[in-house]
């Protein structure tokens, strides 16, 4: 069992002290001229809650570890589950009800296939979703693209540019949507301000509620390795 008192601390000119569980670790991030002594406090009263969360990091990387992927296997498409399946021939596609491939690939293969097919569709969905919503908010990106992205789902840059995490198409199709809203409120306030804010629930008033579903698919992905 890890010792919580092994944390790595980072300080920074910020007001509050702050616990972070991440890759089996802990990291406290602390105001500049806040007392060690203080922060090992704040520490030991979060120790349930920080080996909660390490039993559970280290669970979602022994998942990650054995990850693989056969035929018989199911995979999420837009929310929805779909088998992968053998078919003759030397293609790998989705036919609407099958991620059908070659037969006799390596579990590596199929997860390579899978990965390919995700990105096909995303590439097509996440445009048409981007041209949608983008005349209904009065916006222009510059440019529209699909990432590896494993820990954001998109970005808007200063260029105008929106990329999308393949990933994404894994969500269903409300969650999909937030995203793109999200991004294209971001060509209007380059923040998370209020009026930010404002401009997602103006177009989904249901927001929170897409991004808590949002979060359940991020927690399910930190035990599957599709890198």
């Amino acid at each position: 069992m890890k010792n919580i008192c092994d944390y790595r601390l980072t300080r920074s000119k910020r007001k509050t002290a702050v616990i972070y569980v991440r890759d089996g670790g802990v990291e406290v991030r602390a105001p500049l001229h806040m007392a060690k002594r203080d922060i090992d406090r704040l520490v030991a009263s979060k120790e349930k809650w920080i080996t909660d969360r390490l039993a559970r990091s280290r669970e979602a990387a022994e998942r990650r570890r054995t990850f693989a992927l056969g035929y018989g296997d199911t995979v999420t498409l837009r929310g929805a589950e779909y088998a992968i399946t053998a078919k003759s021939g030397t293609r790998a596609g989705f036919d609407g009800e099958t991620f059908y491939m070659p037969p006799d690939l390596p579990p590596e293969q199929i997860k390579a296939a899978c990965v390919r097919i995700y990105r096909q569709i995303a590439r097509i969905h996440l445009a048409e979703r981007v041209r949608f919503y983008a005349e209904r908010m009065g916006v222009t990106p510059a440019a529209v693209r699909i990432s590896g992205a494993a820990k954001r789902w998109g970005s808007c840059s200063a260029g105008r540019t929106i990329s999308f995490s393949w990933r994404l198409i894994m969500s269903g199709d409300d969650e999909i949507d937030y995203v793109v809203a999200h991004e294209l409120a971001h060509l209007t306030e380059m923040n998370h301000s209020a009026r930010f804010w404002a401009i997602v629930e103006g177009v989904l008033p249901d927001f929170r509620q897409r991004r808590a579903r949002l979060r359940e698919l991020q927690q399910r992905l930190s035990g599957e390795d599709w890198d």
